[in-house]
């Protein structure tokens, strides 16, 4: 879960703020494993303000870490299946109305 979010790190613009526990805890694994450079804010310093970590930057081992872990590779896009086009009879074009068979029609 924690390489989780190194990968969205490494995929968003950094400095890269988080507010809820759960990812503020594993902000503090990675920064304990070097993975990552951060800042905390407690509510030791002001009461009423909600705890947050702020990761500045990836280290250069979070980098090599990243490297372990392959991405997903992308796909080629799926292209949907379609019918092939429908060929008219000969018959069928003589039927049609052609252009110069069709008078203008003028609003009075």
């Amino acid at each position: 879960m924690t390489m989780n979010l190194l990968k969205q790190i490494a995929g968003s613009r950094l400095p890269l703020t988080f507010y809820r526990t759960e990812d503020i805890d594993q902000v503090r694994v990675l920064r304990a494993a070097g993975l990552v450079v951060a800042m905390f804010s407690s509510a030791a310093h002001a009461p009423h303000a909600p705890s947050m970590a702020q990761v500045l930057a990836i280290t250069q081992k979070g980098r090599e870490e990243l490297a372990k872990f392959p991405y997903p590779e992308s796909r080629p896009p799926r292209w949907r299946f379609r019918m092939p086009r429908i060929k008219t009879a000969p018959w069928a074009k003589l039927l049609r109305p052609t252009s110069e068979s069709r008078e203008p029609t003028r609003m009075q």
